[in-house]
């Protein structure tokens, strides 16, 4: 009897530079993942033009890098799919099939929709579509592969929920065509904050570079960053995990504990009776540790793009011959005729 491991589905937008949340929420865990799971692993490279920028060149060496960064955090070709969005076409034909199974009104109630809409007083004349869409691409992102396990940070909870209701809608109509995905969600460090707004998510699209930390940035820019974080003025200086009571310690404690794979509660021991000084110089030479290690490997990846396109070209083959399955069922329920069938 063959044992089928359950499957995993896991994208990052190529769209700027990487930052300590992203690694910290979900990419640090993907070696340790391709042990337990059958993963696949997306560059949502169809996701990242929401942000167009004029210079269209740039998303390819952004894919590049990002692709760099997935085989540097241990995602190894040979037991996993790594594939970029675009280059499987599959995507966006079932894309379009969840837009006609999907509600107007649970897409206003995004949070993230809602919150980008109303930052900045953007007018609703200047709000692109795929603003209020992409979640449904999402879906099929994930629908298409027959998902069973989705690793995501707190904020995306609600989308893995939305595709989980277009799941149950089309299968009530059409019978058990589609898996319903779960959420996979650390305890610590899901959601790792900005550095100076601790209330907020730290963002690769924040305006003020001194709220992230950048997987590429140099020892001095770390030193720099975490030194000058938020903490608060507790005298004496007391350290421990309080989101609510203390958000700047909750948030840099939880960064520790994923950068040096400790449990918190052992940090906390550790820990006692430390200035909030000191604790930034912890935090500081544990950040650099981990992401020089980190650094090294990225760059050598990097330097071979030959072997990048290569891994992308055969990922999109693999990923391609798992979707066409889901793909050509649907198709044949809504009484379809898939090109390669004529």
């Amino acid at each position: 009897m063959i044992l089928t491991k359950p499957i995993l589905f896991s994208a990052v937008q190529p769209s700027g530079n990487l930052t300590l949340g992203n690694y910290i929420g979900t990419m640090r865990h993907w070696s340790s993942m391709q042990n337990n799971y059958d993963c696949l692993y997306c560059v949502a490279d169809l996701h990242a033009l929401t942000n167009i920028k004029k210079n269209i060149f740039s998303l390819n060496k952004l894919i590049l890098d990002t692709l760099s960064f997935y085989l540097a955090c241990g995602v190894d070709p040979n037991k996993s799919i790594i594939f970029v969005q675009s280059h499987v076409y599959q995507h966006s034909q079932l894309n379009w099939i969840l837009n006609c199974f999907s509600e107007f009104s649970e897409l206003l109630r995004m949070t993230q929709f809602k919150t980008k809409r109303c930052s900045n007083n953007t007018s609703v004349k200047s709000i692109k579509a795929a603003l209020l869409n992409y979640p449904i691409l999402m879906a099929a992102d994930i629908l298409l592969y027959q998902t069973n396990f989705v690793p995501v940070g707190e904020d995306q909870k609600q989308h893995i929920e939305l595709t989980r209701n277009i799941a149950r809608r089309v299968n009530y109509l059409y019978g058990n065509i589609f898996t319903i995905p779960e959420s996979l969600i650390t305890q610590y460090g899901s959601k790792i904050m900005s550095l100076l707004e601790p209330e907020k998510k730290m963002s690769k699209s924040d305006i003020n570079h001194k709220n992230v930390i950048y997987l590429l940035d140099d020892m001095y820019s770390i030193m720099l960053k975490i030194k000058n974080a938020v903490t608060d003025s507790e005298i004496p200086s007391k350290i421990y995990h309080d989101i609510n009571k203390k958000p700047g310690i909750s948030n840099l404690l939880e960064i520790l504990s994923a950068v040096t794979n400790k449990d918190i509660k052992i940090l906390l021991k550790e820990l006692e009776g430390v200035m909030y000084s000191e604790f930034k110089k912890i935090v500081i030479d544990c950040v650099y540790k981990c992401l020089n290690n980190l650094q090294k490997s990225y760059y050598n990846y990097r330097s071979d793009e030959s072997y990048l396109k290569k891994i992308a070209y055969d990922g999109a083959i693999k990923a391609q011959l798992k979707s066409k399955k889901t793909l050509k069922n649907i198709y044949d329920k809504l009484g379809l005729i898939a090109f390669e069938y004529i």
